[in-house]
Parts: C-alpha cells; structure tokens; sequence
C-alpha cells in the first residue's frame, strides 16, 4: 500500500521546523516537535506527551514540545527524512523503519537473540550502542535513547500459529525491515510491508491474513479485533530508537543537558509501561473468550530460523553481528 500525502501532513510538516524567538507573553521561546506512529495508549506515546511535560517543566516553559502520534505526520520513513532535514525535532521510531538509515540496527532483531528486553538494553548500555550512536550521527541524526518494542508475537486471522508449518500459505505483514522479512519468510511464509497505521484496515480486509508485533501495540491497536489468534512466537525483540535531528541538537545549546535528563526519564518510564502492559494484555487475551492465545513449539521455529544468522553474518557489516551475538550471549 502506498503512503497518501494529506493536506493535513502538508500543513503539519510545514509548521514543524523548531521555531526559536524570545519568550513574550508566556509562550515558549523554543517549539519543537515529536512525531511517532503509535497509538493513544501505548506506552511510546506516553512517555513522549511525558518527555515534552518534563522539558517544559525544567526549563520553566522556555521550550516546548508538541508530540504528534498516530503518524500525524506521516509514516516512519517521512519522519526519518524530517529529523534529517530538521523539519521535525524528535522522533521515536521504529527499529525495522530506522534501519534503512543504519542497517546495523536490523542486526538487533536477529532470531531469539534477546531472551527479554533487559538483556537487550545491556548490550546496548555497552559498545554496541554506542557504535550504532556513531553509525546515526554520520547521517544527520543524534541518537538520544533506547525506548522498548517488546519481544515480538505473531497474530492471523486464520489459525493458531503452533509449527513453522502454520505459517506457510499466510500472509504476513512486516514492517519495512529486512531481518522481519527474512525471518518470516525462513519461517515459509509470505511477507508484505504495510505502513503501522494502514495495518488495521489491511487485516480487516484481507490484504494481509496477519502480522507480528509485541502484545501492547496488538492491544493500543486494536489489532487483536481482526485478528483472533495470537500466537506467543517470540521470534525477536525491537527497539525504539528515540532519536533528535542533529539540526536541532546544534540549536540546543547549552539546553542539551536539560532534554537528554528528560528523555532518560521518559526512557525509564517508557521500558515500565511496556513490561506492565505486556504482563497486563497477556493475561486479558488469555482469559477473552473471543481469542485464541497459543504457546509454540520454541525449538521448532529457532531451528527453523537459525540460517537467518549465517545470512547477516555474510553482510558487509558481519564483524558488527559478531560482536553484536557475542555480547548478547554475554549479558
């Protein structure tokens, strides 16, 4: 499905270049701008509307920060292209969208990698977060913090997700990142990228018959209402990187201090509500008579997904997945 440019995005991306001026009658001396796709609800968008609290709040209404959600202005990839050119000011995106950029971000969502999020977040406390640091700042962006998007489920229309076999003759949609795709098709399924806010629409009509996301944003969604079967893959984890238009970082100033002790904030609050919500839905999937929610057969689908490693290996940034496996199997 192509992304269709509204006049609303139109009007939304012109306004959003930070707007410095002198403070006068208590509005904001600087307006900046976050976008994000997810969803009222989801824990991204409440740290975010949590971030812009928080920097009013300690720069004493000095800088304002509008969050924009639900790709109010546009999908992942017109709001990487916003940060880059400073149109926009924050953006918290998606591992898959971002790693057009840095590809070595996809080498994080390699196939059972990450037992949990935790794991996770102590490899990218180390070297590997900061080269994928460096990796963002050579293309115009600043990488502020590393928020959570959860260990991933699958979910169709048709039926439990039990073997690999159950997955061959679905159609799955991914977001645009290539380890998803390539996991899910190892998997012997077809995979089709579908921008996160058509996705409902595609599944209600059968464009896809599923798709794979952590339960929260199954849940903030509403995915699980075309969706019925649920189906506890865990195939992988994402993050989501909270990143800043080097642009604005520039402009920032003696203010950087101030933005990045907030979004260490919004950071930790962010990771709290997705392993409560993750926790929550779980349990209210499993008890709504209108779902079908399955374990399955782990050892089957690492077995069946085990090549995918020696396929990123083979890639020209092989030494990064080297390092990136051996720190994982660390921590």
């Amino acid at each position: 499905m192509s992304f269709k440019v509204s006049r609303r995005f139109v009007l939304a991306g012109l306004c959003a270049p930070a707007v410095l001026a002198f403070s006068r009658g208590g509005q904001a001396a600087m307006n900046l701008t976050l976008g994000h796709n997810a969803a009222p609800g989801n824990p991204r968008q409440a740290a975010a509307e949590a971030f812009a609290a928080t920097v009013k709040e300690r720069s004493g209404g000095r800088i304002a920060v509008r969050v924009a959600g639900a790709e109010q202005l546009g999908n992942e990839q017109s709001l990487l292209t916003s940060l880059r050119t400073g149109a926009i000011d924050f953006s918290v995106n998606s591992q898959g969208s971002a790693s057009a950029l840095v590809p070595e971000l996809a080498a994080l969502g390699l196939p059972f990698l990450f037992a949990d999020s935790s794991a996770a977040f102590k490899v990218l406390a180390g070297p590997v977060g900061k080269d994928l640091g460096e990796r963002f700042a050579k293309v115009g962006i600043v990488s502020v913090a590393w928020w959570d998007n959860g260990i991933r489920q699958t979910s169709n229309s048709k039926r439990p997700i039990k073997e690999p076999a159950d997955l061959k003759g679905l159609k799955i949609r991914t977001p645009p990142d290539p380890m998803t795709i390539d996991i899910f098709q190892a998997l012997g399924a077809g995979t089709e990228q579908i921008s996160f806010g058509e996705l409902y629409i595609a599944l209600q009509q059968g464009v896809v018959d599923g798709q794979e996301n952590p339960l929260a944003n199954i849940a903030s969604s509403k995915l699980y209402e075309v969706n019925r079967f649920i189906s506890m893959t865990g195939h992988k984890w994402e993050c989501s990187p909270f990143l800043a238009s080097q642009i604005t970082w520039a402009r920032l100033g003696a203010d950087k201090e101030l933005v990045l002790t907030a979004a260490a904030e919004a950071t930790t609050l962010q990771r709290k509500l997705m392993a409560e919500q993750e926790a929550r839905f779980f349990k209210e999937f499993s008890e709504n008579p209108k779902l079908a929610i399955n374990e399955v057969d782990k050892p089957a689908f690492q077995a069946a997904t085990s090549k995918v490693v020696d396929t990123w290996r083979a890639k020209p940034f092989g030494d990064f997945v080297d390092r990136l496996v051996a720190a994982a199997r660390a921590s």
